[in-house]
């Protein structure tokens, strides 16, 4: 015989809540009931619609509690109650429970703008955009009306997939709605087209803005760092500067990093002077964007100095400085700090042990390198698990070290499916040992994999070409042609007095060409007379060897360096910024140069830095 339950509100309650297993919540509910004994507004069923919000949100962290919840409610005839919906949703999107939140959603009866917004927003922060952008599609179809909260997450999903159309469709609608006069809206349609290319347009919304405000400058500023116009970026910081504007810790770093993306190392000095007079030195994120841009300028001691006055560091500052020694060509130091970390109890993340790696690779430490991915392989924590970047620098390790099969095993062995970036570390050690055999194998998967990356065919071809089959080089070029692969264009940057002057190969353009010319002619003489001698073994032409050495004493490295013999102050480095990896002659080249002009010269190129002293390089000739 089943014992007799007594139908107070608290049993009852009490009694539903074990049934449905909500244990963390029991006592909430039977909390909020005790407190309403005694009041003339106590429900009679416990079965209400305040009961069940105080028990939604006693349970808010648990999206499979939240659908028990709904059961109930479902049962107790209550789902008509769209306030009770609109809460157990609101906590599911919270908790990331997307798919349950819109099977919701879809039940309701007419929703409020406001349940459209928070769909909208929760599918962007999840990544989303898709969903998010036909959640808008839907709500203008049905006539409901957007508000200020609608646009700005609607913008940022046209970002995320890169979707101009549907931007323009909601910018039409933004003007349409009269909202496109809102600094919040109009913010936000400005980095929508920053992102997706369209940067007249960014321009312009920003130009024809009444008032540009702080938040604005910072948006747009950020958004050219974040889309590779670093240069755009600074001259805006400029103009904002210019227009009475005082930056914050947000323009800061966003400015500093785009320093760090050119190599302007004058340029970042000005904000770090900046930095200390508003005292905006304990902020970490500021100090962590400093620290950066002096290791990207490849200032590493500055960036040692800094580190080690920093007043408060995270795993960012000492993964960025532990990179930064690897590749300024200090991977002691790297090692020595990576050691110096863990023993302060600091936890390495993927991003530490990616820098560690890279450390052992640029000093073809393959012992070291094998026993830190062990380490990583080993642990089991999830944010050292091993990525794609990391078996890549494996790769990278041991094929530059000349152990091409071990490397070729090691990718056969991968518990993950090899992307092109692994196949390439691999395809660039087969260059440099001008294994052609191996390289062929290597550049056909990497043609099915990636057919529209023109550097690999660029390495197959570099290969051909220093064995001498040039027939094979023809074909490389055929292939390109025929599917459209069209080759990087080279660039150098050099920063004098402030400004970054940018050099193509065999580049005229500049307005000292011809002094630049007559700078880079004298140079050439002075190193040939103490033994240097072009390298003509990667110059892909098959042409007569003086055509080759004019091809190659023109190249933009060669060009930038004598525009900085000219026009950097004497007692300063030459700083290079190279968008590609630096080919063997212009490394003899600059060798050489920095021996006869008693100049160093500090080159970052698409791997790593070279500092040139007194006729050697950091990297030992090894990169």
């Amino acid at each position: 015989m089943q014992p007799k339950v007594k139908s107070s509100a608290t049993t009852v309650s009490f009694y539903c809540a074990v049934r449905l297993k909500l244990l963390p919540s029991i006592l909430h509910f039977y909390d909020f009931l005790h407190t309403h004994k005694h009041s003339t507004t106590t429900p009679s069923s416990p079965f209400t619609k305040q009961a069940f919000a105080s028990l939604l949100e006693s349970c808010s962290s648990e999206s499979y509690q939240l659908k028990q919840i709904h059961a109930l409610i479902l049962t107790t005839g209550l789902s008509i109650k769209n306030s009770l919906i609109t809460q157990l949703l609101t906590s599911l999107t919270l908790l990331g429970d997307m798919t349950y939140a819109r099977l919701l959603f879809d039940e309701m009866h007419k929703p409020r703008s406001f349940l459209w917004n928070t769909l909208i927003k929760e599918y962007v922060k999840n990544d989303l955009s898709i969903e998010a952008t036909s959640v808008y599609q839907k709500m203008h179809r049905l006539g409901v009306r957007p508000d200020t909260f609608t646009y700005p997450f609607v913008l940022k999903a046209c970002a995320q997939v890169d979707d101009l159309w549907t931007g323009q469709e909601v910018h039409a609608h933004v003007v349409k709605f009269g909202l496109h006069c809102n600094a919040i809206v109009r913010t936000e349609l400005m980095m929508m087209y920053a992102k997706v290319g369209e940067l007249g347009s960014a321009d312009y919304l920003f130009e024809t803005m009444s008032n540009r405000d702080l938040v604005a400058w910072n948006a747009l500023i950020a958004v050219y760092v974040q889309t590779g116009n670093a240069g755009k970026a600074l001259g805006m910081f400029h103009g904002m500067v210019l227009a009475g504007i005082k930056p914050d810790s947000v323009t800061v770093v966003s400015a500093l990093s785009a320093c760090a993306d050119l190599g302007c190392l004058e340029i970042g000095k000005q904000i770090d002077q900046f930095v200390m007079k508003e005292i905006l030195d304990s902020n970490l994120f500021v100090n962590n964007a400093r620290l950066h841009m002096y290791v990207k300028c490849g200032n590493i001691e500055a960036a040692r100095c800094l580190f080690d006055k920093m007043p408060q560091r995270n795993v960012i500052s000492w993964s960025t400085m532990i990179r930064g020694y690897a590749m300024n060509g200090e991977s002691d130091k790297s090692l020595h700090l990576f050691s110096v970390m863990q023993n302060m109890g600091v936890q390495p993340n993927q991003v530490t042990y990616l820098g560690i790696l890279s450390a052992c690779g640029h000093a073809g430490l393959v012992r070291e390198g094998q026993s830190y991915f062990e380490e990583m392989v080993k642990s089991n924590d999830c944010n050292v698990q091993p990525r794609l970047e990391h078996y890549a620098c494996m790769v990278d390790l041991l094929g530059r070290s000349g152990h091409l099969e071990e490397a070729f095993d090691f990718i056969k062995r991968m518990p993950i499916e090899p992307d092109a970036g692994v196949w390439g570390a691999l395809l660039g050690a087969c260059t440099i040992h001008k294994n052609i055999e191996l390289s062929q194998n290597v550049a056909d998967i990497l043609f099915n994999l990636a057919p529209e990356i023109a550097s690999y065919h660029v390495l197959l071809s570099n290969i051909y070409a220093a064995a001498g089959r040039w027939g094979d080089v023809e074909k490389v070029r055929q292939k390109m042609r025929k599917k459209g692969v069209k080759k990087v264009v080279a660039y150098s940057s050099v920063e004098a007095s402030g400004e970054v002057h940018v050099f193509h190969g065999g580049d005229r353009s500049h307005p000292l060409s011809s002094n630049i010319y007559e700078a880079l002619a004298e140079l050439i003489k002075q190193i040939t007379s103490i033994g240097y001698m072009p390298n003509t073994t990667e110059v892909l032409h098959d042409v007569q060897m003086e055509e080759k050495e004019a091809t190659l004493s023109t190249h933009s490295e060669k060009l930038a360096v004598a525009f900085g013999l000219i026009n950097v102050r004497p007692q300063s480095p030459i700083r290079v910024i190279k968008n590609l990896r630096i080919c063997n002659d212009c490394h003899t080249f600059m060798k050489f140069s920095s021996k006869v002009t008693n100049r160093e010269i500090i080159m970052r190129d698409k791997n790593r830095f070279h500092h040139f002293k007194d006729g050697y390089c950091s990297c030992k000739d090894f990169w």
